[in-house]
């Protein structure tokens, strides 16, 4: 990928650079005057970013200690914004080794600071009260500190933004629900904090001195019930006030489920989500203020936080989205050219027919295809299919789009994936519903030799099961 690596700025190594803080960070940190480079398991997901040609991007893996060696080298500041979140099973194990490989491979190269983004951590609570994700969390920021690089942990709770998964639970409860039968943990206290600040903080600790080497916690200037999070969100966005009644059967797996339902959100991201909820979550310091480089500024308050995000979302503007990452277990195997694909069969249904309309105008509604755009043919048919998708775990189509317009490498939409685009020619999404094989889909437009415009759609999917997988 083409960039522009002529300043003579510090350089920063961003990790999860496809992820919802990753994609927001490197841009500001160019603009702050570094050099960026990211490394990526999949370099083309950063190719339609508006920032693509002002960074370095390489490939590679935090589980393997050879690519995170090249990625670092020559790297002033890293910055590892990778968890296994929503993995399922072993993911501690995966956490705990591309920590030790990172920290390993920083100390060798010379890396003058790293910084993580991780969890707050409720004040008095015995590990193994904790949630399993929380665990984890706090074992990677002590791996890094522990690493013999000067390292700033950053520890966070609810991060309010457009397209955060915070910020989206929050905002389909509140917005779908006017009477709510809710979880216990609504009257839990928590301290939230705009993605603004956030953004802030981490740009701020790469020029911080050698001899910091601590966490710090992050948040906004109020400290709320989840409750009065939701009743707020309603008075900002102009709702009627919410009737909320808690109760206490709900355990941290049903309320994932039951966010799962209403929300965008699925449960296997819900859930460690509700679990950090089971404790208070409060900043116990705020040090991180008197660290930061510049005047001392005070935190965006929540009502502001939320004005900010509903503001991006109406306007179109949501940079990232929580989706941004793909979801776990979601294949990342090479594109559907290939029939021989892991000795699998290739299934493919062709169509193609005449279009009365420029290309222009039918590349317009191919690319505007999902969302709140709707999808063009058996609409009930896709419903019942997302629906049948959040039954059995699945993201179901709730994702929607980031842009109601244009689409880019990476996007979801609802539940595809933006694999590949071709402005004004293809578009192929690759499935991460829940099927027992694999699913593309490719839609085309092309001009035949008498120049009439045609469309064209494939649907290949190859299964290494040998059984072929409906849509």
């Amino acid at each position: 990928m083409d960039h522009d690596d002529t300043r003579a700025g510090p350089r920063c190594l961003v990790t999860g650079a496809t992820g919802y803080i990753g994609g927001r960070l490197v841009p500001e940190l160019l603009d702050a005057g570094y050099r960026v480079r990211c490394l990526a398991r999949s370099p083309d997901r950063l190719r339609d970013h508006p920032w693509a040609g002002r960074a370095e991007v390489v490939a590679g893996d935090v589980t393997d200690a050879v690519s995170v060696a090249r990625a670092l080298d020559g790297v002033d500041v890293a910055y590892y914004l990778v968890h296994s979140m929503s993995a399922g099973k072993g993911f501690e194990a995966t956490d705990r080794r591309a920590a030790r490989i990172f920290a390993e491979q920083a100390r060798k190269a010379g890396v003058r600071r790293i910084v993580h983004l991780s969890g707050l951590i409720p004040a008095g609570v015995p590990a193994d009260e904790l949630s399993s994700h929380l665990r984890s969390r706090a074992e990677v920021a002590s791996i890094l500190l522990d690493s013999g690089v000067p390292t700033t942990v950053l520890r966070a709770a609810v991060v309010i933004g457009s397209g955060s998964a915070s910020f989206e639970m929050l905002r389909y409860l509140t917005e779908r629900l006017p009477v709510m039968v809710t979880p216990s943990w609504v009257h839990t206290r928590v301290q939230p904090v705009a993605v603004r600040d956030v953004l802030r903080a981490l740009v701020g600790s790469a020029r911080m001195p050698p001899d910091v080497n601590r966490a710090f916690d992050v948040g906004g200037p109020e400290v709320l019930t989840y409750r009065e999070m939701m009743l707020r969100y309603a008075a900002v966005a102009g709702l009627p006030r919410r009737i909320i009644l808690p109760v206490p059967v709900l355990t941290p797996g049903l309320s994932s489920h039951w966010v799962g339902l209403v929300t965008p959100v699925p449960a296997s991201i819900a859930r460690p989500l509700t679990e950090s909820l089971r404790h208070e979550v409060v900043c116990q310091e705020n040090d991180i203020a008197r660290r930061l480089p510049g005047p001392p500024t005070r935190p965006i308050g929540f009502d502001e936080a939320v004005r900010l995000a509903l503001q991006r979302v109406r306007d179109a503007r949501v940079t990232t989205r929580w989706s941004s990452a793909s979801v776990p277990g979601a294949p990342s195997d090479p594109l559907p050219t290939d029939p021989d694909w892991a000795g699998g069969s290739l299934y493919s249904d062709h169509r193609e027919l005449p279009v009365h309309a420029s290309p222009e105008a039918l590349w317009r509604v191919v690319e505007g295809i999902g969302g709140e755009n709707g999808w063009y043919s058996f609409p009930l048919a896709w419903a019942v299919r997302g629906w049948l998708d959040r039954l059995v775990g699945g993201v179901g189509l709730r994702r929607g789009r980031r842009d109601a317009a244009r689409l880019r490498v990476g996007d979801s939409l609802d539940f595809w994936r933006v694999e590949a685009i071709e402005p004004g020619r293809l578009l192929r999404l690759r499935a991460e519903m829940r099927l027992p094989g694999l699913a593309w889909l490719e839609m085309g437009v092309v001009t035949d030799e008498a120049g009439r415009t045609r469309y064209r759609q494939r649907a290949p999917v190859p299964s290494a099961r040998s059984a072929r997988p409906g849509l």
